[in-house]
């Protein structure tokens, strides 16, 4: 039982890490990209080594696991926060939504 539900950590981990890897390719700019890639690895890595956890057991290498899962989710939303407010102070262009005033196009669509 405990290897099937290992294995199934596993692959949901390994999918949520595939779809932050997507939301880096796709989103528009670096503020959506950094929230993508931050809260789908984090959650992605935590479960992949919550996977092998279980498969190791408590022992020498399932206690780095744990300090590795610990290290993983408390410096991947630090840094993802740091490289957003690297971004906002730099003035990168955002994303302004699908309604918004996009860069180049005046009121009517028109280019400036």
């Amino acid at each position: 039982m405990i290897p099937w539900l290992a294995g199934a950590l596993m692959l949901t981990g390994t999918a949520f890490i595939l779809i932050a890897g997507l939301g880096l390719l796709r989103l528009p700019d670096v503020l959506c990209r950094s929230h993508a890639v931050a809260k789908a690895s984090t959650l992605g890595i935590f479960l992949v080594l919550l996977g092998l956890w279980l498969i190791l057991g408590v022992e020498a290498a399932g206690l780095k696991i744990l300090l590795a899962i610990f290290f993983q989710v408390a410096t991947i939303p630090v840094a993802s926060h740091l490289v957003a407010l690297l971004a906002w102070d730099k003035d990168l262009p955002r994303w302004r939504g699908p309604g918004g005033p996009q860069r180049g196009r005046g009121p009517a669509g028109r280019p400036d």
